[in-house]
């Protein structure tokens, strides 16, 4: 009889080990929308976040002189994207506040609150006419209702590159707060990424909806570029995230390499664990001249791999990622979405992308 319980104890513990699974994304579809459509007096382009919320989905785009959210129904099914339809146009426009007036709006993530329909939305700024990037949230309407205070390490203007600070942004998954990511390092914290491996960590941002203010900090350390230039312009840092599980996130690298045409982008999708080995780094001005241990981070999906199943073999500017409906297996869906420049730099794809997450 011992060794029955004995056995039976082992079976148990061997099928639990075996049951574990790492987290996993699987290519589903494409759904390429056509350039320059015309909507409500817009253009629908510039595509540079996008949340799910209450079944319906928000986009952000990125258009500095009409800086606007968009919303949409995207039906997906049988594990494809079969239509999307965009409802409505929100401007952010308010003449009782100079808010929208005083910066500048590149604006790059967005994120909504299912309980008080407040959009949260994260600016670039613009560091070559001075202007600081930003953290602010409106009402549904596009009303500005508050700007959030940025910690002291991220408000070095000086420290910040033109056209490379928030890039990417996730709510938490209790709803207690939201994380913001750089999308290159400060020049204080390392090197932009280049052909060999150096130190180039980014800051990823913890902010407190209760007080409003960022209570924790940490360092992403941004992978190397991989193929050989053949332009003057190769760049690689984070577009996106989404914190799937309590402190744990898909982070979204895009190297873009010019010279190569339509071919330009590599897009890696990263797992990246809170936890604590890395070093909180909200009260360290310099990361050049200081120790700290970034974040784990393990390659999850790399769109080199299924480039022969998309658009003439193209993955373009991915900028947004976001939970999609649950597919039929009982696994979350993902719907990736990519910014095509309004084809201000040639021709783009408005793409999306859907992927399959499975977690344990």
């Amino acid at each position: 009889m011992k060794n029955f319980y004995f056995l039976a104890a082992f079976s148990l513990l061997i099928f639990s080990c075996t049951k574990k699974t790492e987290t996993k994304l699987t290519f589903l579809d494409e759904y390429d929308l056509a350039d320059s459509i015309q909507f409500k007096n817009t253009i629908i382009g510039g595509l540079s976040g996008v949340d799910f919320v209450n079944n319906q989905y928000y986009f952000v785009v990125d258009d500095e002189r009409n800086p606007r959210v968009l919303s949409a129904n995207i039906s997906i099914s049988d594990d494809k994207i079969k239509s999307v339809k965009f409802n409505d146009v929100i401007l952010l426009a308010d003449t009782t506040n100079n808010f929208y007036q005083k910066n500048a709006l590149d604006l790059e993530s967005v994120f909504v609150d299912e309980t008080t329909n407040e959009i949260y939305l994260t600016s670039e700024g613009s560091i070559k006419n001075n202007k600081l990037p930003s953290v602010f949230k409106s009402d549904i309407n596009g009303r500005f209702l508050e700007e959030i205070q940025l910690p002291e390490n991220l408000l070095n203007i000086k420290s910040i590159k033109h056209n490379a600070a928030f890039e990417a942004s996730s709510k938490s998954i209790d709803n207690k707060g939201f994380w913001v990511a750089m999308e290159a390092p400060l020049n204080v914290d390392g090197e932009e990424p280049t052909f060999t491996k150096t130190s180039s960590p980014i800051r990823i941002t913890y902010f407190d909806k209760s007080t409003k203010k960022a209570t924790k900090q940490f360092a992403y350390q941004l992978e190397h570029i991989t193929k050989p230039a053949k332009g003057n312009i190769n760049l690689n840092g984070v577009t996106a995230m989404l914190e799937y599980k309590e402190n744990q996130f898909l982070v979204v690298e895009r190297t873009y390499q010019s010279g190569y045409g339509s071919h330009g982008n590599i897009v890696r999708i990263f797992d990246v664990i809170v936890d604590e080995t890395a070093t909180d780094i909200l009260e360290i001005d310099a990361l050049k001249t200081s120790e700290f241990t970034p974040l784990k981070k393990r390659l999850v999906f790399n769109f080199e791999d299924v480039e022969g199943e998309l658009t003439d073999k193209i993955i373009d500017n991915i900028e947004g990622i976001a939970f999609g409906p649950e597919l039929l297996n009982g696994n979350k869906s993902l719907l990736l979405i990519s910014d095509d420049n309004f084809q201000f730099y040639g021709k783009q794809l408005n793409q999306f992308i859907l992927l399959e997450l499975q977690a344990n």
